[in-house]
Order: C-alpha cells, then sequence, then structure tokens
C-alpha cells in the first residue's frame, strides 16, 4: 500500500505550514496549497531540513475563486486517494460592528466559509467513493466565543462550526470523520500579517477607536505568552493518523477549555462581568 495522501490549504506560514511538516514526517504524501506559490520558499526550506521535501507536493489554490477551485478539482481527480484535508486557509477580520463595511464582511466569509466549502467539495466525492477520510478543520476558540472588535473573524467561525456538526453527522455514516481543531492564542501571523482592521474602526474619530486600541493592546501585552504553534500542528497530525476521531471539538491552548466551560455553563450575566474587567472596561 501507497503513502495516504493529505491535502492542507493555506501552508505558505503558520499551521498549515507546519502540518504539512508534521504530516510529511509521519508517512503521508503532502499536497501543500497556497495562493501564491512564489511563497513556497519558507515551507520548502523547512521540508528540507527535516528530510521531507519529496513527501510534499506545492500547488496553487485561492479558496476564493471559483476558476481556482475548478483547476484545483482537475488535479484532485488525478488523484489515486484523498485520505485527510486540513482546511486552514484563512485571515481575521476586526472592526465594531456599526463600523465594517457589508464588503468586508463578504470578504472575511469568502475565505473563512464559503472557501473551506468549496475545497471541502471537491475531495468529497473521493472521500465518499473509498468510504473514508478525515476531514479536519481549523476552527479557533473565536468559533464558541464571542469578541469585541472581531464579530467578521468571529461571525466566520461560528458559521463554520454549525456546518461542520452538521457536515461530521451527514459524513459519519460513510465512514468519514469530520473534526474541529479550536487553537487559542497561537504565535502565528494570525494577528500580524494575517489580520485586517475594518478602515472606520482605526479612525480616531471613530466612537469605538479607545475601546479598539484598548482591544488591540490587550493582544499586544499577552503576545509573549502566546502559545508555540507547533502544538496544534501535533494535535492535527494525531488526528489524521488516528483510526478514528471519536470527538468533533478540540480546543487546544492556555485557558481554552475553561473559557469555553465558562461561557457555557455560568449565566450570560456573570460572564459579561468577568469579561469586561478582563478588558478593564464598564459593563
Amino acid at each position: 500500500m501507497g503513502k495516504k495522501t493529505a491535502i492542507i490549504t493555506g501552508t505558505s506560514s503558520g499551521f498549515g505550514l507546519l502540518t504539512a511538516i508534521e504530516l510529511a514526517k509521519n508517512g503521508f504524501y503532502v499536497i501543500a496549497t497556497m495562493r501564491d506559490v512564489s511563497k513556497a520558499a519558507k515551507l520548502e526550506e523547512l521540508a528540507e531540513s527535516h528530510n521531507v521535501k519529496d513527501a510534499i507536493q506545492v500547488q496553487p489554490l485561492d479558496v476564493t475563486s471559483s476558476e481556482s477551485i475548478d483547476q484545483f478539482q482537475v488535479f484532485v481527480n488525478t488523484l489515486t486517494s484523498v485520505d485527510v484535508l486540513v482546511n486552514n486557509a484563512g485571515f481575521a477580520m476586526g472592526g465594531f460592528g456599526e463600523e465594517v463595511a457589508i464588503e468586508e464582511y463578504r470578504r472575511q466569509f469568502e475565505t473563512n466559509f464559503f472557501g473551506t466549502i468549496a475545497v471541502t467539495q471537491t475531495v468529497l466525492p473521493s472521500m465518499r467513493q473509498q468510504r473514508s477520510g478525515k476531514i479536519i478543520y481549523l476552527s479557533s476558540i473565536s468559533g464558541q466565543i464571542g469578541f469585541p472588535g472581531l464579530s467578521p473573524y468571529v461571525s466566520s467561525k461560528f458559521a463554520l462550526e454549525g456546518f461542520s456538526e452538521c457536515l461530521r453527522l451527514e459524513l459519519k455514516p460513510l465512514g468519514i470523520d469530520v473534526a474541529l481543531v479550536e487553537p487559542g492564542s497561537y504565535k502565528t501571523n494570525i494577528w500580524s500579517s494575517g489580520k485586517q482592521i475594518a478602515k472606520k474602526s482605526m479612525l480616531e474619530d471613530s466612537p469605538y477607536y479607545t475601546y479598539m486600541k484598548s482591544f488591540e493592546q490587550q493582544i499586544e501585552t499577552e503576545k509573549a505568552r502566546f502559545g508555540d504553534p507547533l502544538e496544534v500542528a501535533q494535535l492535527i497530525c494525531s488526528l489524521a493518523i488516528s483510526d478514528e476521531i471519536k470527538k468533533l471539538r478540540h480546543p487546544i491552548g492556555k485557558g481554552v477549555k475553561l473559557g469555553i466551560s465558562l461561557r457555557k455553563c455560568i449565566p450570560w450575566s456573570r460572564w459579561e462581568k468577568l469579561f469586561f474587567h478582563r478588558l478593564g472596561q464598564k459593563g
């Protein structure tokens, strides 16, 4: 039996890049996709250093482009099997709800939600025919807990979680597992080059400017305590190589499980007080 094949989106940096290396180290043949293949140098260098370069194939894929998706579908049809799909491509759009343009919300959803569905649909025929496979979605603690100033990102992750819950129930009888990985704060570019803020919320005359700045400061203050993203890549790899993924949700990161448990267990009024106290805001 040949190597199992894994497809990963968004592999030019962060969780996607590290997951590609981890899966290759564990015997997978990895199709590492990225929107701009000119950014593959970091992945190729890391693959070389881990002696897995021959196990990784870079493919162009823009999850927001129907033409790119169609071209990728043609490529997928040439594969003998697709055993694992890791949907990682995404970015974070911030801003306060009143000030985020509808177009900005749409752009967030095109990548984080609709793009993810489109890629999923390219691999499902193969997985369904072979009656096996694993689909792993990179969600976030933001898929279960809302945060001020991040409604585009949070909304896209809430939508992804709902879709994943439905999909798991649809595909489990066909031998296909669906899982959500829900990281907290990690040292990736999601909060730097991968973050975009709605234009209005960054203007000094915005009624939310001070609030936005306090939230930004909170992130900057805590960056030194963000986790090692390799932990997340290793979790994804462990799910990929497991015989069966028995749970849908897999939270990971400092304080993430506690935060999700509190959000579910305590009254909303109490949650608000705790939240605003942590941010130094009046609720």
